[in-house]
């Protein structure tokens, strides 16, 4: 039990180091999923549909950012490497994303 609470104050140290809240990041990161979600559900629908897809992208892309947007906008003396690492996720998540939008316009409708 030691170690989770040495791992707990560490954790919490590094949001008063760089001015991140640790609470209001996961709360903006797990809140997020159902935006993101309903938004992906969204961008699917209008590639299907051939409708513009410009806002639900947009929305999708928002969500899928947004609690590392809060970091960057609010985070201070943020090492460089950090901005390395969302920019590895952000990247990646994007890659997922393009592949599971494909996938899921090529599925038959179910109408």
């Amino acid at each position: 039990m030691e170690i989770i609470g040495t791992l707990k104050e560490w954790f919490f140290s590094l949001g008063e180091k760089y001015g991140v809240n640790p609470l209001i990041f996961g709360s903006i990161y797990v809140g997020a999923i159902p935006f993101f979600t309903v938004s992906l559900g969204w961008l699917v629908k209008n590639i299907r549909n051939k409708k513009p897809v410009i806002l639900p992208l947009l929305s999708t892309s928002f969500f899928f950012v947004s609690s590392y947007l809060y970091l960057v906008i609010a985070g201070r003396n943020v090492p460089f490497w950090v901005y390395l690492f969302i920019v590895g996720i952000v990247g990646l998540g994007a890659y997922s994303t393009y592949r599971k939008v494909l996938n899921k316009v090529k599925e038959p409708l179910n109408d």
